[in-house]
């Protein structure tokens, strides 16, 4: 069993049907950047990933994340968020339409993941998903890690195991109030901000490592202690969407 659902319920942000899909549980990942973690999707249930990017439903799934993008006559533009939801995210949500992922519970995924890592929504934001599926599930991992842009609102205990996702320096100053450690993007312009470090597996850091063997972005789970920054990368018009809006 490569995959399986850990979740199939209302979202934790407005009611709507999602489902949560662990995939790398008996493979390892071919994500370079990421290494083998167990990636956790967090997709609508009763809409395709590219669907709901184009009609605004992906807001049960993402939020208020400015990287989102606007829907425009029924086309998202500016939207600047990594990833590609023709990709991995619409195979992962096919293949749960299709009923080719076993159901776990809580108490299943926790055997299932117990000595991994896991990546908290490789796709979606772990504050869309009950924090009891989270604290069940992940009670015997070896490491986690995770970024929520609903810290202003989300249980403050999932700062337990992911990063506030932060845009600007104001962001950071905010979450930082808010007791949260911060992942923050910026421009190439933009300088480091006193106790943040450059992500190590960036390309300004060289690549020094994957998210797997550092797993520093684990909020307060992680032996890190430190901020962490990046600046914005991938796909240029991606990029530049987010430069425009900074």
């Amino acid at each position: 069993m490569n995959g399986a659902i850990i979740y199939r319920g209302p979202s934790m942000l407005d009611g709507a049907p999602i489902v949560v899909i662990a995939t790398g549980l008996a493979k390892n990942s071919r994500n370079g950047k990421t290494g083998d973690l167990v990636q956790t999707w967090i997709l609508r249930d009763d809409v395709s990933p590219i669907e709901a990017v184009n009609n605004g439903a992906d807001s049960s799934i993402c939020g208020d994340c400015p990287h989102r993008g606007t829907v425009v006559d029924g086309k998202n533009v500016g939207r600047s968020c990594y990833v590609t939801v023709f990709q991995a995210p619409l195979v992962v949500w096919k293949s749960a339409q299709r009923g080719l992922y076993a159901h776990l519970t809580p108490s299943e995924a926790r055997l299932a993941f117990a000595g991994r890592k896991v990546r908290l929504g490789a796709y979606g934001d772990p504050a869309a998903v009950p924090m009891a599926v989270w604290n069940e599930a992940l009670a015997d991992i070896e490491a986690g890690t995770g970024y929520t842009h609903q810290w202003r609102t989300c249980d403050q205990s999932l700062k337990n195991y992911v990063m506030a996702s932060c845009d600007s320096a104001l962001d950071h100053e905010l979450a930082k109030a808010m007791e949260w450690r911060t992942f923050r993007v910026r421009t190439a312009s933009e300088p480091k901000l006193a106790r943040e470090v450059i992500c190590p597996a960036s390309a300004e850091a060289g690549y020094k490592t994957n998210c797997a063997a550092c797993v520093a972005c684990g909020g307060f789970g992680a032996k890190a202690k430190a901020d962490i920054v990046i600046i914005a990368h991938g796909a240029a018009n991606k990029v530049n969407a987010f430069v425009a809006r900074a």
